[in-house]
């Protein structure tokens, strides 16, 4: 069957962009541009596990560890400079509240472009239409142009979409951070529902007990690269020692 996602030899770079002093440029073409304004920040070195097809996986780590850069990396939305990422079958998440939405087209649009780019059909997105708009809870808004949105709004209408796209491998960022506590209850029981279901989750989140109860393992990121990979609840509990 082979893994739902392998992560081999991963590695991203990002520059970071500093406002230098004239001073400081000066000196820089004075030397001929020896050296290098720029400073880069390594997110992720050498990066590499696999997930099985079916399980529920963490990705645990303090503030800067790589774990959101590396959920990016699994979704395509953006590349490695170095090493592979491979999925099977189709991946759908929240990684950023209201990403891929267009201020301008009403909440009904939106459902439709969204589905539409996490790969489903016409025909498809028709059938669960009704269903995506009632688990959003914002039936009244749904031909409101979605910049009206609060963020709240924009989290509801990106979750009923992501879940109802029938996807393989499910990723979620901290975003359900930012639903009431009813909603972020229904979210959980959704993706428990997905899990039961044999879908592939990764999940990043800072609540540890949450991921002590719906996560079969756990990767826990520092500073870029893999400190222990395990169970989740010792995943849990290294990470813990450490705090």
């Amino acid at each position: 069957m082979g893994a739902a996602v392998i992560v081999k030899d991963l590695k991203k770079t990002f520059n970071l962009r500093h406002s230098h002093s004239l001073k400081e440029t000066l000196v820089w073409l004075v030397k001929g541009r020896k050296g290098d304004l720029t400073k880069r920040f390594d997110a992720l070195h050498d990066v590499s596990f696999e997930i099985q097809p079916g399980e529920t996986v963490a990705l645990l780590g303090f503030n800067g560890s790589g774990k959101s850069t590396l959920l990016k990396l699994i979704s395509g939305v953006i590349l490695p400079d170095k090493g592979t990422v491979r999925t099977k079958g189709r991946v759908a998440g929240l990684i950023e509240v209201g990403a891929g939405f267009h201020p301008d087209l009403s909440g009904r649009e939106n459902v439709f472009l969204n589905a539409a780019i996490l790969g489903m059909t016409e025909q498809e997105i028709n059938e669960k239409f009704e269903e995506i708009v009632a688990f959003s809870e914002i039936e009244q808004f749904i031909d409101t142009e979605v910049k009206f949105y609060s963020s709240g709004m924009f989290l509801r209408l990106a979750f009923a979409v992501a879940v109802h796209t029938q996807p393989d491998i499910f990723l979620v960022d901290e975003i359900l951070a930012v639903g009431d506590e009813p909603f972020q209850r229904k979210c959980l029981a959704k993706i428990k529902q997905l899990s039961d279901e044999g879908r592939t989750l990764v999940v990043v989140s800072h609540d540890l007990d949450m991921i002590s109860r719906i996560c079969d393992r756990g990767v826990v990121l520092s500073s870029g690269t893999v400190q222990f990979e395990g169970p989740a609840d010792q995943a849990v509990a290294w990470l813990r020692e450490r705090n």
